[in-house]
């Protein structure tokens, strides 16, 4: 956990700051590595930091970890692993995605999101439109031609969520903090 800790002018301690949380699904292990080699394959090596990922939030209070796990446990515990879809791509005008359809995680999601509303910024509170980025932050020209190029051989394909995964921002880099798997009570 990070903490910035100092003082003021005045001489009273500024309270901890803790980064932010994020939340994202796990996927089966065939389906997670084709996302991934997709993602090293594509996105500029100096900027992806992170493994591929669907993200069901973007940003939730880092003081609330401990609330936000005991949620995600109750929430998991009662889910069976959730089929998955990934159907299309899409374009992301400086980028590429893969579409995602999972309507077992929309709802689990749309749970989360009523417990949690107080918590939740605006691009959270926002409808969820579930994909996994697999470029992004280069030319136009450049996402059109990476797209022109995976398009010629997509076809839809299917994969199992099996859990979320929570994750601590740091600024740039994520800190892997818990996989939370359905099933387990």
């Amino acid at each position: 956990m990070q903490e910035v800790r100092g003082s003021t002018p005045l001489g009273s301690t500024i309270p901890p700051v803790t980064d932010p949380l994020i939340l994202t699904l796990a996927l089966d292990e065939a389906a997670f590595g084709r996302l991934d080699a997709l993602r090293r394959a594509h996105f500029p090596a100096a900027l992806n930091r992170i493994p591929a990922h669907v993200t069901l939030f973007h940003r939730l209070p880092g003081e609330a970890e401990g609330a936000v796990r005991g949620a995600l446990r109750q929430a998991c515990g009662g889910e069976a692993p959730l089929p998955v879809r990934f159907p299309a791509l899409v374009p992301l005008g400086r980028g590429v995605a893969l579409r995602a359809e999972a309507p077992g995680v929309a709802a689990l999601r749309a749970r989360l999101a009523a417990a949690w509303a107080a918590w939740l910024t605006p691009q959270d509170r926002q409808p969820w439109r579930p994909h996994a980025t697999i470029q992004n932050k280069v030319a136009p020209e450049e996402a059109r031609a990476t797209l022109l190029r995976l398009a010629e051989g997509f076809a839809p394909w299917e994969a199992t969520a099996t859990g979320l995964l929570l994750w601590r921002y740091l600024g740039g880099p994520w800190e892997r903090l818990a996989f939370l798997p359905f099933g387990l009570r």
